[in-house]
């Protein structure tokens, strides 16, 4: 399934406190700077740059947009400012492989945890989240994953062969 997205995350998100007025960012999940390649390895008492290895990926191009959402000091409502409404990059065609848009809801986790104890298998519990929300952009290796940590809680600390046994 298709879907054009740019995919919006909150950056910064100040609670409410008593001297000072509660607000959120949502930024692109775009921006922000490139990460240096060069990590620093400590040689004797010399901090010495080396190159990172393998291939070098990153979202991180710089997109500018960015939203603050105020909340107004004489009421209880929000005011929204838009910093930079525009994007340097092109629209997102596919949202499967995003971290924020495949992680599983509570709903979800629950819903997991629930079919792994009458044994049905993650495939199909991945097919039976994809039938009930089409937009699902939850991935295989998501549910293997949850599966996995579900059955290592269930162990509570016990080797495999203790479990077993």
């Amino acid at each position: 399934m298709k879907s054009n997205t740019y995919l919006i995350i909150t950056r910064y998100l100040r609670s409410r406190t008593s001297d000072r007025r509660p607000y959120v960012t949502l930024a692109c999940e775009r921006g922000g700077a490139i990460k240096s390649r060069t990590n620093l390895r400590v040689d004797g008492k010399e901090e010495v740059p080396m190159k990172r290895q393998g291939p070098y990926r990153t979202k991180k191009c710089g997109c500018p947009f960015k939203l603050k959402g105020e909340r107004m000091a004489t009421s209880e409502s929000w005011q929204l400012i838009v910093h930079d409404g525009r994007h340097n990059h092109k629209i997102g065609v596919y949202s499967h492989g995003h971290a924020q848009t495949a992680r599983l809801m509570e709903e979800q986790l629950k819903r997991t945890e629930q079919f792994r104890k009458s044994h049905v298998s993650s495939r199909n519990i991945l097919r039976f989240f994809r039938e009930q929300n089409i937009g699902c952009a939850v991935s295989a290796q998501k549910i293997y994953n949850v599966v996995a940590q579900i059955k290592k809680n269930m162990m509570q600390g016990r080797n495999t062969m203790e479990e077993v046994l």
